[in-house]
């Protein structure tokens, strides 16, 4: 053998040896990322069923659509106050815990889970509002409430908007917390949902959940109500209907765009006062009450979740306000 063909064999050898070695670490690499996924997988499906055991039941069940909605009621004033969630808010009655204690010393309050939600079935009907505005309508009319405040976080100004000129004789006032403008911009974007989802069933979204900060550490719940949220949370954050409602929320926006509250609707509107996601929130804010015969825009500081924080002042607020209206 010449030195010419045994510098070539040496260098096929070496050649082979480093492509078995990077085929081996591809495939060690391939099989961590498997056994990863099936571990995340796995202690997903065993907390799931632990947790489900272990959510505690509140409010009662209204038939709707040949499914459970759950709604909450709590205290026994004369007025009725609706409280719909925003988007995503898992456990809707209990979100609204803070709040609700405070308004219900003057105020029989009623918290609608919508499908999806909370301790709610979920539902293969599509998420436009023209459907949810529907379904919560039919579940307070089979608790025979016809008469009330609807007061909405986020995404419920969109569904509260639809719903006040649909049911006007309904409805005395609307109440934003934060709530959703139909001329905001930016709500054209598309979601990537089959990521989410699989997101949600490989486990991974829990793993993230469970590493991310824990959103309820500097606020008033008590321990057993944050423990009943997470686990609620787990269980329907990205699921089927929400994810359809998030599909719709560009339809959903497009639709509700030229509508506006009735002029003669006492409307109040709490706004987030440092919103720099959202140009110009506040200014649409005060554009949905301007041509109202009684409306008001009240700024707080603090999160979207304003009534996590500010469920006092919202309380008061919202008595000082009716009182003015009346």
């Amino acid at each position: 053998m010449t030195q010419t063909e045994k510098i070539k064999t040496r260098n096929g050898t070496q050649s082979k040896k480093a492509r078995n070695i990077l085929l081996k670490t591809i495939g060690a690499i391939v099989i961590t990322i498997v056994l990863f996924l099936a571990i995340v997988y796995t202690v997903n499906i065993i907390s799931s069923n632990s947790e489900q055991r272990r959510i505690e039941s509140y409010g009662q069940h209204v038939s709707v659509d040949v499914k459970n909605m759950n709604v909450l009621i709590q205290g026994e004033g004369q007025e009725t106050i609706v409280l719909l969630p925003g988007f995503g808010t898992a456990a809707p009655a209990l979100d609204f815990k803070l709040l609700i204690d405070e308004l219900s010393l003057f105020y029989k309050v009623v918290a609608v889970e919508p499908f999806g939600y909370g301790l709610s079935d979920g539902t293969e009907k599509e998420r436009s509002t023209e459907n949810i505005v529907g379904e919560v309508h039919e579940a307070l009319q089979q608790l025979n409430i016809n008469r009330y405040m609807l007061m909405g976080h986020s995404i419920a100004g969109i569904y509260g908007i639809n719903y006040v000129n649909k049911y006007p004789n309904e409805v005395t006032a609307f109440v934003g917390i934060d709530s959703s403008v139909p001329t905001q911009p930016g709500m054209d974007v598309k979601f990537p949902l089959k990521k989410l989802e699989f997101l949600k069933k490989s486990g991974l979204l829990r793993m993230m959940t469970k590493l991310g900060a824990d959103p309820y550490s500097s606020l008033s719940f008590v321990d057993k109500t944050v423990e009943q949220m997470k686990m609620i949370s787990n269980k329907n954050m990205n699921n089927d209907t929400t994810l359809n409602e998030m599909d719709h929320i560009s339809s959903n926006f497009i639709e509700a765009h030229d509508l506006t509250f009735p002029k003669d609707l006492p409307l109040l509107l709490f706004v987030q006062a440092n919103n720099e996601v959202v140009k110009g929130w506040i200014p649409l804010h005060e554009g949905q009450i301007k041509d109202s015969v009684h409306g008001k825009v009240i700024t707080m500081d603090g999160s979207h979740y304003l009534h996590h924080t500010k469920f006092k002042e919202i309380a008061e607020n919202v008595r000082a306000f009716m009182k003015e209206a009346k």
